[in-house]
């Protein structure tokens, strides 16, 4: 299972994302540019103690992973999408894409790939959950579907 971070801003974040990819066994991909560097001293900022648990694959933008993944299974998580995550089925190399924390995926990304579009469901006029609380919803709903596999 893959989860994708296209354009994080806040560390603490992608460490929460990372603490959760460690213990699941996701991979964690992070395109760039980021809001921070993953320098040590943003890494412990981060809080988050299993970084060496975690397999991390960096991407210099949006292209690029495209470039190597765009064929895959891919699920864009975004508040535009109809259908909710609970409505497709994920394989268990599936890669889940969520955004920037400021303003989420790109609309060219959101259009070039509609069909691939799921929502978490949520109240009226608020604007989306905390991207680490996003992505681990998604990431398990994804193991349940995949019997947990490799997971005590």
């Amino acid at each position: 299972m893959n989860v994708v971070l296209v354009e994080p801003e806040i560390p603490q974040n992608t460490g929460n994302v990372a603490r959760t990819c460690a213990c699941t066994g996701a991979t964690l991909h992070l395109v760039e540019p980021m809001g921070f560097r993953l320098t040590q001293r943003n890494l412990a900022r981060a809080g988050c103690d299993y970084w060496d648990q975690v397999e991390i694959v960096k991407w210099a933008c949006a292209d690029e992973f495209l470039e190597a993944h765009g064929g895959d299974e891919l699920h864009l998580f975004t508040g535009q999408a109809r259908r909710l995550f609970t409505e497709v089925s994920y394989g268990a190399n599936a890669f889940l894409l969520f955004g920037r924390e400021s303003r989420g995926l790109d609309q060219e990304l959101i259009d070039r790939f509609a069909a691939s579009c799921v929502r978490i469901p949520m109240r009226d006029g608020l604007r989306s959950l905390n991207l680490s609380n996003a992505a681990a919803i998604g990431l398990y709903e994804a193991l349940r579907q995949n019997g947990f596999s490799h997971l005590a």
